[in-house]
């Protein structure tokens, strides 16, 4: 079903809702002319606004995440877990396990892990994305929750310039193709992100750095990436498993049988690999 929408995006059918706010946040400014867009589109419009308003508690923040159209929503809190309980590299001259003075976070999103860090003590941490909306999302986010004095969200392909102790990488987990702006934030092509994030870690750390890998091995189950070749894109990177920790789904999808990705959900695991120079 398609719905009309006139110029000031306002839909001209009795008992239409006001659904200006919802566009405007997906479709940016507008350009005078009218349009025409499905009533699924519309309920995702919808959907993304009711999320950008309300937010996502992340219980290791303590605070609401507030998601914009198009950038991952970080609902499923076992990988924020993860980065939150993870050992922090041993840096030279540093206490063992104290935070280090620099991170590096490819891939910002809503800048849930680089607020995350900051959080956990990191003193400077560099957050990049290319996309427009996530990086006005990351910095939404950073200055709401009080981390602008330690987090900088910049625009970068992928790394920031130079080196540090911790860079750490949360790339979409499923290698499809992307058929509309809000898949983005989920699928990634031919794995082209977490392949150009190894690729480029080991030029990016310093001695005894670790790169944190954080994926979901869902791909695997749906036979859309094998775990020989994630770990033979490892190795050509010049990387090292140091260790993994993983942790089980506990979003409502991963125990629902009426789901139709249910078989994948129910085996899927979640991991934070922790990755050193060889």
């Amino acid at each position: 079903m398609l719905l009309p929408f006139e110029a000031d995006r306002t839909i001209p059918l009795r008992r239409a809702p006001a659904v200006q706010a919802a566009l405007d946040e997906a479709w940016g400014p507008r350009d005078g002319d009218p349009a025409v867009a499905s009533l699924r589109e519309l309920q995702g419009l919808i959907g993304a606004h009711e999320w950008r308003k309300k937010g996502v508690q992340v219980a290791a923040l303590g605070g609401r995440i507030h998601p914009h159209y198009g950038v991952f929503s970080p609902v499923r809190g076992e990988y924020i877990d993860l980065v939150a309980k993870a050992p922090f590299p041993a840096t030279p001259g540093g206490a063992k396990g104290a935070p280090p003075e620099l991170a590096f976070e490819i891939g910002a999103g809503t800048g849930v892990l680089a607020i995350l860090l900051a959080r956990r003590g990191v003193a400077r941490v560099v957050a990049t994305d290319m996309d427009p909306r996530a990086l006005a999302c990351a910095r939404e986010n950073v200055a709401n929750l009080g981390a602008a004095t330690q987090v900088e969200v910049i625009e970068a392909d992928m790394f920031p310039e130079g080196r540090a102790p911790l860079v750490v990488c949360n790339p979409p987990w499923v290698p499809a193709e992307v058929n509309a702006a809000i898949e983005r934030a989920v699928y990634d092509p031919g794995s082209a992100m977490l392949r150009a994030f190894l690729a480029g870690l080991a030029a990016h750390l310093t001695p005894g750095g670790e790169g944190w890998l954080i994926l979901s091995d869902l791909a695997e189950h749906l036979a859309l990436r094998t775990r020989d070749e994630l770990l033979g894109w490892i190795a050509q990177a010049g990387l090292r498993v140091i260790a993994r920790q993983d942790t089980r789904p506990v979003h409502p999808k991963a125990g629902d049988p009426r789901d139709p990705l249910f078989l994948a959900r129910s085996k899927e695991v979640t991991s934070l690999w922790r990755l050193g120079t060889a």
